[in-house]
C-alpha cells in the first residue's frame, strides 16, 4: 500500500506540474499582456477572449484541454507502473484512480500555477478535459448543459457553475464508482468556489455577458 500511495503522489505531482503551465498566461506573454491585469482578472479563456481576441482564446482552449488530457495519461501510466499478479484485484479494477489523480493535479496546477506565482484561473476547461477522459458520456452531457445555459443567458460563468453543480449528481445517478464520486464532488466544489466573485456579480447584475466589450474588474 505504501507503494500505491507513492504512485498516487507522483501522479498528482506530475499533473500539477503540467497544469501549472497556464496557457492564458503563456499566450499573453507573446502579446506582452498579463490577462490577470485586465478584464475580470481571471487567467482563463473567457478573459483572454475579451482581452486579446479570438485566436489567443482558441490557443488557450487547446492548451487547457491538452494539459488536462496529458495529466490523465501520465497519472494512468504512473499508477499502472509495476502492477503485477500479486497486486490486489481491487487495485487492478480501479485504474481510473490514476487518471483522476493526475487530472486533479492538473486542475490544481491551473488554479494555483507553480510557474506564475500561484495565481491562475478557474480550471473549467482543464476539468472538462479530465472528465472527458475519465467519464466521456457524462462529460458530453455536461457540455450540452453548459452550451444550453450559455446560449440562453450569454453568461459563461453561469454555464460553468450549473454544469459543475450537476456533475456529482450525474456521476452518482449513472452508477460510477466511489473514486468518481469523490472526484466529482471535489472539482464541483472547487469550480463553484473559484466562481465566487462571478456569483456576486451575477446576483448584482454586473456580470459580463459573452460578446460584451471587456469591463475592468
Amino acid at each position: 500500500m505504501v507503494w500505491v500511495i507513492i504512485k498516487l503522489v507522483l501522479a498528482l505531482l506530475a499533473g500539477y506540474l503540467l497544469g501549472s503551465a497556464n496557457t492564458s498566461l503563456i499566450v499573453g506573454k507573446f502579446y506582452g499582456v498579463d490577462v490577470r491585469k485586465h478584464g475580470s482578472g481571471n487567467a482563463g479563456m473567457t478573459n483572454t477572449l475579451r482581452t486579446l481576441g479570438k485566436l489567443p482564446a482558441l490557443l488557450v482552449i487547446i492548451g487547457d484541454l491538452l494539459k488536462g488530457i496529458l495529466a490523465c495519461v501520465a497519472g494512468y501510466y504512473i499508477f499502472k507502473a509495476g502492477l503485477n499478479a500479486a497486486e490486489p484485484d481491487w487495485l487492478k479494477e480501479h485504474m481510473a484512480i490514476g487518471v483522476l489523480t493526475g487530472g486533479t493535479g492538473s486542475v490544481l496546477g491551473h488554479n494555483w500555477p507553480l510557474y506564475f506565482g500561484f495565481k491562475g484561473g478557474k480550471g473549467v476547461l482543464t476539468t472538462f478535459a479530465v472528465i472527458l477522459i475519465a467519464a466521456p458520456i457524462q462529460g458530453l452531457i455536461l457540455l450540452g448543459i453548459f452550451l444550453v445555459v450559455v446560449a440562453l443567458t450569454r453568461y459563461v460563468s453561469l454555464g460553468s457553475i450549473i454544469a459543475a453543480a450537476v456533475f456529482p449528481f450525474l456521476i452518482a445517478f449513472m452508477g460510477k464508482g466511489l473514486e468518481y464520486i469523490v472526484f466529482a464532488v471535489f472539482v464541483a466544489v472547487l469550480v463553484i468556489l473559484r466562481h465566487s466573485s462571478n456569483i456576486k456579480r451575477l446576483l448584482n447584475g454586473t456580470e459580463n455577458k459573452l460578446g460584451d466589450k471587456k469591463r475592468e474588474a
